[in-house]
């Protein structure tokens, strides 16, 4: 058995995000479609502000198909994540970089859990070392992506029920990503 995340991370571990239904809440069935829809989960600003200080990158990496299907423009996905971060950064938290496919094809290489965002995301940070890594997503793809790159992995009950612990995709799950932040209550801040 792994030891626990909060045990292991530090300034040298990157932090990979999900969007939807981890920082933001999640409209199922729907897409969050210009900033106006967006509405930061409880608690998430202030749980990025504390992992802030534990994780040394931290990168969103979010499957965004609404703009393949016509649905919303480039335009708006990126204003939406340009006021997320910025947001983030005004209450103390920090987001290095934002990765999102907006491919429909599921066999894209950048698809969740296909692992392009985060051969993206290893290109502009080379310290990136993916098993000093932890993926936080409330889906089973998130949990995959994470273990086709030998990630620790955090599994969000913002849309499904928990799943039965030992799970082969899932090291740790938590009701929300302020949840897990308190996990980090008592470590070290280096």
């Amino acid at each position: 058995m792994n030891p626990n995340i909060k045990d292991q991370a530090d300034k040298n571990w990157t932090l990979f995000l999900d969007r939807d239904g981890v920082i933001n809440v999640e409209t199922l069935g729907s897409y969050i479609t210009n900033w106006n829809e967006f509405q930061f989960s409880e608690g998430a600003i202030d749980a990025l502000q504390h992992l802030g200080e534990i994780f040394g990158t931290i990168v969103v990496v979010s499957n965004q198909r609404g703009v393949g299907r016509g649905i919303m423009s480039m335009e708006s996905l990126k204003e939406i994540n340009v006021q997320m971060v910025s947001n983030i950064a005004m209450a103390g938290g920090r987001i290095n970089k934002v990765y999102c496919c907006t491919a429909v094809d599921d066999h894209d290489h950048n698809r969740k859990p296909n692992i392009g965002m985060a051969m993206q995301a290893q290109q502009d940070f080379p310290e990136i070392d993916f098993k000093r890594s932890v993926m936080v997503g409330n889906s089973l793809s998130d949990m995959e992506f994470g273990k086709r790159l030998a990630m620790r992995t955090v599994f969000l009950t913002s849309k499904h029920e928990p799943f039965m612990l030992p799970h082969d995709l899932i090291d740790e799950q938590y009701s929300s990503l302020q949840a897990f932040a308190k996990t980090f209550a008592h470590a070290e801040v280096m």
